[in-house]
């Protein structure tokens, strides 16, 4: 039996859960809160200790905040940051883009490891394979990933399209839910997956993330389901399917 250790990377924590070969979980989950700054070194020590309360696993799987390129991270928003949803600190953003994350947690945990996009793993965990599958994350800032006939396309950060003045990974973001109020940030909400439509024409839109939480069935558009949170890790076994 392969085991699976799956690794959910957000703005503001980490999660870790061991899973069987069917995605069914064989340990508890752990998290820490996500440390601000937090430059790679770090990010492998957080880790390391964290992955340290876990069962031995086979194999591991990691969604992580930003475009992902053959295991190399490149505009990494949300560890560019020196606080939580703060400005751009170039220093730290420069040691995020174009760093080598898969071959450096394989090291660390010594067995195969991927790294991908954190809304592409939390769609391996709910996607049918029928049609236009769009998934979006609503957590510190906003993932999108997208899935056609069963097959995964090449990430796009599609949040940094420009949106009500601002990216919608701003604007539907937490800073600007909790800046606002989670009534006119519905709203927001709802004209984002409105254009999302227009672009895509889904068969199915899956919202996900900690967010997610805070929206009502009226807020949403038709073919729209809300997925647990939990997708973000369940979603680890899937995900070698997915890459190969």
């Amino acid at each position: 039996m392969t085991s699976t250790l799956a690794l959910d990377v957000g703005g503001s924590g980490i999660k870790a859960m061991v899973l069987d070969e069917l995605g069914i979980p064989i340990s508890e989950r752990s998290r820490v809160e996500t440390p601000y700054p937090c430059p790679p070194e770090l990010f492998l020590e957080t880790v390391k200790g964290l992955v340290s309360e876990q069962p031995s696993f086979d194999r591991a799987s990691v969604g992580f905040p930003a475009m992902v390129r053959d295991g190399f991270v490149f505009r990494a928003t949300a560890f560019s940051r020196a606080v939580k949803s703060g400005p751009r600190d170039q220093q730290l953003f420069d040691s995020w883009n174009g760093y080598p994350l898969e071959s450096e947690l394989s090291k660390l945990f010594n067995v195969p490891t991927l790294v991908m996009n954190d809304a592409d793993m939390q769609g391996c965990a709910v996607v049918a394979g029928k049609g236009m599958e769009l998934v979006l994350t609503l957590g510190t800032g906003v993932g999108t990933a997208v899935f056609y006939k069963g097959q995964m396309l090449p990430h796009m950060e599609l949040s940094h399209g420009e949106f009500a003045g601002e990216t919608i990974d701003i604007a539907i973001g937490d800073a600007e839910r909790r800046s606002m109020g989670n009534k006119k940030w519905r709203t927001l909400v709802r004209r984002a997956l409105i254009d999302f439509d227009k672009m895509f024409l889904p068969d199915i839109i899956y919202i996900g993330g900690g967010n997610a939480k805070h929206l009502n069935e009226e807020n949403l558009i038709s073919r729209c389901i809300i997925i647990p949170n939990s997708a973000g890790l369940t979603g680890g076994v899937r995900a070698w399917d997915f890459a190969q």
